[in-house]
């Protein structure tokens, strides 16, 4: 069956509180989707955003983004008066997401409500404290320090509390069981929101794809509280760090900064956190994209401490070991996962995602630069693929097409036989969506014909614009949605 979707990050939906919530702006995006004959809902990850705002670089592999938190259903159980939030709507309505202001804000309501709440701890928030323990337990206490360290990296706690011992742990929790209850009241609150925000979706068949990120940040809940998960000294800091040499993004490659894993360690525990982060995300999304799949074959490693990615070297990974143990582990999950298998690539990394039978990932923008053989272009996508104009690190299309070398432009115009009367952008996406990828999507600001503007990361720099872009109220529209499907279904895709 052929199918197309649209890339839209949460953040990004319309919406007055300053950022994209779960409410009333998903829900109607939801629809627009159905209306507009869409089968996939492609997000980023919907982790906290941690260093430079991105969801690439979150304090927890697992807790999900408190922010994203719509308050009209705290208002109806009770929790919050209209009165608590109201003021945000004038002041926060924007096309740009201010993280600062936005956590401000979130945090306040948020606590107010929390206060009601903890007055009585209903069965069902005792019941999820339970169910997802694992890891809500050392995230909130992580949270918890975090605040009370006025939010230094964990490195620079005290050291009991930095190594995270035992007794400093018990201290923590009787000293402040509130405001560690507070963090699980987030995470409880956020997944009961998106539980029914996807049952919504499911209901008009929208499946949502989700996104793995292939790693940690160093300031982490998962780094601090396991530390035998990575590739660590003995006062736990990271030995190398993660990265990607000089490519098409930047010069200097990019530098991370995320630990490295202890894939020896790993094995020996037959691959127990990657699977359990594997199933958690199935049941949290319908389908997952793993971020940066290369490096389960071979990962860049780059000296701790280096200024730039140009120094690393290519270490090698856990290949079909840790996919045979996740699969056994999981069964049937391959036929929900999509790799990102972008970046220099090794026929070794081509070769472990034909083993994982995922499809892979094809981006028209990358197509015309070199000859017939190039992968990205559609005539050698296979249907077991996921092709888009571009990704969340790529520009739009329009400011692609704008920014584009001549040699790219008239091999583009030759290749899908481009013509002003139909529209550069407009003939760009067709080439994806007659392709023969099972999967086609486009990013939201591709079908707005946004520019520049409608960019949501530059890899490699660390910018206000980036993960900042939003949709602004009234871009959405019926009209909008029927040129959508009109186009999908002249490509079999709706």
């Amino acid at each position: 069956m052929r199918e197309s979707g649209i890339l839209m990050p949460v953040a990004s939906l319309p919406g007055p509180f300053g950022i994209g919530t779960l409410g009333k702006g998903a829900y109607d995006f939801v629809d627009f989707l159905a209306k507009a004959g869409q089968h996939v809902w492609q997000i980023l990850p919907l982790s906290p955003t941690g260093y430079g705002n991105s969801p690439y670089q979150s304090c927890s592999a697992f807790a999900v983004n408190p922010c994203l938190i719509d308050f009209e259903p705290l208002c109806k159980a009770g929790l919050l008066k209209k009165a608590d939030f109201m003021p945000l709507y004038a002041s926060t309505v924007c096309s740009k997401v201010d993280y600062d202001r936005v956590q401000e804000t979130h945090f306040s309501v948020l606590r107010k409500a929390f206060e009601k709440f903890s007055a009585w701890y209903p069965d069902d928030y005792y019941h999820f404290c339970y169910e997802q323990g694992w890891w809500l337990e050392d995230y909130a206490l992580f949270m918890t320090a975090r605040g009370l360290q006025h939010g230094l990296c964990y490195q620079q706690w005290p050291q009991a509390l930095r190594d995270h011992d035992a007794q400093a742990i018990q201290e923590l929790y009787r000293n402040h069981e509130k405001e560690v209850h507070f963090w699980k009241f987030c995470q409880y609150e956020f997944f009961a929101q998106w539980r029914a925000l996807k049952a919504h979706a499911n209901e008009k068949g929208i499946r949502i794809l989700g996104d793995v990120p292939i790693y940690v940040s160093p300031d982490s809940a998962d780094v601090w509280a396991g530390r035998k998960l990575f590739w660590l000294d003995e006062k736990g800091r990271p030995k190398e760090v993660a990265g990607c040499p000089p490519d098409y993004f930047s010069e200097d490659g990019q530098l991370w900064g995320n630990p490295l894993y202890d894939w020896k360690y790993h094995e020996e525990t037959n691959y127990e956190w990657w699977t359990k982060r594997v199933r958690f995300a199935l049941e949290l999304y319908d389908m997952v994209r793993i971020d940066h799949f290369r490096g389960f074959d071979t990962y860049y490693a780059i000296p701790y401490g280096a200024s730039n990615a140009r120094k690393g070297e290519w270490r090698q990974g856990p290949g079909m070991r840790l996919w045979d143990a996740v699969q056994r582990a999981v069964p049937g999950c391959a036929t929900n996962i999509v790799a990102e298998d972008l970046g220099e690539m090794f026929e070794s990394v081509r070769e472990l995602l034909r083993c994982t039978g995922f499809p892979g990932m094809r981006v028209l923008q990358f197509a015309f630069g070199s000859g017939p053989e190039n992968e990205h272009l559609p005539h050698n996508y296979s249907c077991n693929c996921v092709a888009y104009t571009g990704t969340h690190d790529n520009t739009t299309t329009k400011d692609w097409w704008r920014t584009a070398r001549a040699a790219e432009k008239r091999h583009a115009k030759q290749y899908l036989g481009l013509s002003h009367e139909e529209g550069e952008l407009t003939g760009l996406m067709r080439g994806v969506l007659q392709s023969p990828a099972k999967l086609a999507v486009i990013p939201m600001a591709d079908w707005l014909c946004l520019g520049k503007q409608g960019r949501i990361n530059t890899p490699g720099t660390v910018s206000v614009s980036n993960w900042s872009w939003r949709c602004e109220p009234g871009m959405i529209t019926p009209a909008l949605a029927k040129r959508i499907r009109i186009m999908c279904a002249r490509y079999g895709r709706v």
